[in-house]
């Protein structure tokens, strides 16, 4: 039970919440009891005709517990639902800040259909923990514990009969219920997750899966998920009939054995017969209290299950830890490079992030050295799986190294904290992410309080001005989701304006124009460069476009450096560089 304990530690800040909606539940209960009693006391009563003045305080009681009743009631919701979306909405912050310091390295095995299910609809499922399951059985005990009281003063016999059908409900028919639920209600969460991350999975690869005749395949693997979801489903339909028939089976049940006790007793002279409806309708009232405990129980596993699951992401190591003593930036932001290897650790197919990474073989980097001064501008060239992604990776401190050195400004990256590492760098990536929302929104991602003036500078010079200008919003036009309102190219150019409104000391560009046409990479090349003029500018690409004006070129090949020096000697020389220089080159006729 380690996660209903940890789930109940989500409550500590909020057990003055919890305790005012049991009061309340128990309130409403009470009122419901008190109502009941006192009806079937006013009306025993007025059929002996006694004085309208005998009576005035049975009236008054009727009046008061009938609007209690509805006030409490309506009180008890509303403190209870506003605990659960306090707890919910805490809760959700909680998990986006356990995924944030995993990001990327124990999140790029996962499937983000498997994550959003875990966001939205495991958290979901916690409202009911919440709701049924934290104060419900509280305010059965504080009933139970009264009614015991009532009945005792009436007979020591009807406390008995009741107080045993209160407990064969709350807690015998909650056992049942909890332990026959239990396997469903972990598959229910299981195949529900599996069908949402398949079905994200569907819906982003569905060009591909229509160009390639995969749809259904896929519509098999999805009718798969959703059939193991359906059975679990009918089981829980066929747990939560038992027990609603076995629910209503003891409370009547418990009603009648009430009933022929308490004509028993009045026919002995032990008790007034005015008492009789009374009695008996407080019984009634009295079960309200345990009814909705085996049906909480029933879903008490799949909440657990849920819970099991965003323990799974809490409880994963980062991949990258901060020093606990952090160095200060120093003003002289210059890159060095000794001796760095690297590996990704195995994928493993636990559910968990724990543990997880690329799946690789041997090195991915072996042994590379290079300096980045202030102000110089470094290209590094390979062909795909060179390691030139997992080198940018290291810089950015989104992987952690176990051998090999790499220095900022002097001292160990390591010693650095996260944010500030990569509050150095200005980067453009091959892929650049857009939000859907305005493009003044995703520009501000690299400066949250940039105003005006500098977005109209950063849009400036990134020749985005034509085009925000043919927009019929300009800057508030939405660019829909990923971006994909707008063309590759022009992304690009909002990438661009967004490393320049950051303006770090290193201008990082991952393959930049690796998925845009000559003519607009050409383009887009010149940009940058008439840019990174006195900038300190890193270059990851795998083509040979505006090379010339690097102060110098690492050309990797298999997570080695196999050659180094500026573009007019690696032309000259034998060697990779020059061999993709010829393969570009060519004319083809």
């Amino acid at each position: 039970m380690t996660a209903f304990r940890r789930l109940l530690a989500f409550v500590l800040p909020f057990w003055g919440w919890v305790l005012a909606a049991t009061a309340l539940g128990a309130l409403t209960v009470g009122a419901s009891v008190g109502l009941l009693a006192t009806s079937a006391y006013l009306i025993s009563a007025a059929a002996l005709h006694p004085s309208i003045a005998a009576l005035q305080v049975a009236i008054v009681g009727v009046r008061f517990f009938g609007l209690s009743r509805g006030v409490s009631r309506y009180l008890e919701r509303l403190t209870s639902h506003s605990t659960t979306f306090r707890l919910l909405g805490r809760m959700r912050v909680w998990f986006y800040r356990a995924i944030e310091p995993l990001a990327p390295a124990r999140l790029i095995g996962g499937r983000s259909g498997d994550l959003l299910a875990r966001a939205i609809a495991d958290i979901e499922t916690l409202e009911n923990f919440y709701v049924r399951v934290l104060a419900p059985p509280l305010v059965a005990v504080v009933v139970i514990v009264g009614m015991a009281l009532f009945m005792r003063a009436f007979d020591p016999a009807l406390a008995a009969v009741l107080l045993a059908f209160l407990l064969l409900i709350g807690l015998g028919l909650t056992l049942l219920t909890l332990g026959l639920g239990r396997s469903p209600g972990r598959t229910l969460v299981e195949s529900r997750a599996r069908l949402r991350a398949d079905l994200v999975d569907g819906l982003q690869g569905l060009p591909d899966l229509l160009a390639y005749g995969g749809v259904e395949a896929h519509l098999r693997r999805v009718q798969s998920a959703e059939m193991d979801l359906h059975r679990a489903q009918r089981k829980m339909a066929h747990i939560s009939a038992l027990q609603s028939a076995l629910n209503s089976l003891l409370t009547n049940l418990g009603v009648w054995l009430a009933l022929a006790l308490a004509v028993t007793l009045v026919s002995a002279g032990k008790i007034d017969g005015m008492y009789l409806a009374v009695i008996i309708l407080a019984a009634m009232a009295s079960f309200e209290a345990v009814q909705g405990l085996p049906q909480a129980s029933q879903f008490l596993e799949s909440n657990l299950q849920a819970a099991r699951r965003l323990f799974e992401i809490m409880d994963a190591a980062p991949a990258v830890v901060d020093h606990p003593a952090p160095l200060p930036l120093p003003r002289d932001i210059a890159i060095s490079v000794r001796g760095l290897c690297f590996s990704y650790p195995a994928l493993t197919p636990h559910p968990s992030p724990k543990g997880r990474g690329v799946r690789g073989e041997g090195s991915v980097l072996q042994n590379i050295t290079f300096d980045l001064p202030t102000g110089k501008h470094l290209a590094i060239l390979g062909p795909n799986g060179a390691g030139k992604s997992t080198l940018v990776n290291l810089l950015l401190r989104f992987w952690d190294f176990s051998a090999g050195e790499i220095t900022l400004g002097g001292n160990d990256i390591r010693q650095y904290e996260q944010e500030a590492v990569r509050g150095c760098f200005s980067v453009v990536s091959q892929n650049t992410f857009l939000f859907n929302d305005t493009l003044a929104v995703n520009l501000r991602l690299a400066k949250s309080d940039a105003t005006g003036g500098e977005l109209a500078r950063a849009v400036e010079q990134a020749q985005l001005s034509t085009f925000i200008a043919s927009l019929p919003q300009g800057l508030a036009t939405f660019v829909g989701e990923r971006g994909l309102q707008i063309s590759g190219g022009e992304r690009q150019r909002v990438a661009i304006a967004r490393a320049l409104l950051k303006d770090a000391p290193i201008f990082l560009c991952d393959e930049p124009t690796a998925n845009l046409d000559t003519l607009t990479e050409r383009q887009i090349i010149a940009t940058l460069h008439c840019l990174m003029e006195g900038r300190t500018v890193l270059w990851i690409t795998h083509r040979l476009v505006g090379l010339e004006r690097m102060d110098e070129i690492l050309v990797m090949d298999q997570g080695r450096i196999l050659q180094r020096g500026r573009h007019a000697e690696l032309v000259k020389a034998e060697g990779l560089y020059r061999q993709m220089w010829e393969i570009q080159n060519q004319v083809m006729w």
